[in-house]
């Protein structure tokens, strides 16, 4: 739904994400479980009530949370690359990074920089 009023030239558009801890080909040895995940809304990490989510493996997917929230083009391979080894060499977990939704938000909900600063 379009407000009446909004400059649409002020929209851009983000996936939503939700990051699962997948299994590999070797045992766990960190604190993972299969299952475990979190969902990237906007600018937010959603995490399920009581959860934790270790900040070694957290600091191993942010770099790449902003960018698999974008439109890419076809042959990107952001858009096909969806598993993430945990960072300890020795533990068989994965992260699947995957697109769950699509939101639109406004350049000045995000920032006090004008848009027009670029221009």
């Amino acid at each position: 739904m379009r407000l009446i009023g909004v400059d649409v030239a002020d929209e851009f558009e983000l996936y939503d994400l939700k990051v699962e801890v997948v299994a590999g080909e070797k045992p766990f040895v960190c604190s993972h479980h299969v299952g475990d995940s979190f969902l990237v809304e906007g600018e937010n990490l959603v995490f399920p009530q009581g959860a934790s989510f270790s900040m070694y493996a957290l600091a191993a997917l942010l770099p790449l949370l902003p960018a698999k929230q974008r439109p890419l083009q076809e042959a990107d391979w952001m858009g096909t690359d969806a598993l993430i080894a945990c960072p300890d060499p020795n533990c068989g977990a994965q992260f699947k990074i995957s697109r769950v939704g699509k939101r639109t938000l406004r350049h000045g909900d995000c920032t006090v920089v004008p848009l027009d600063s670029k221009r």
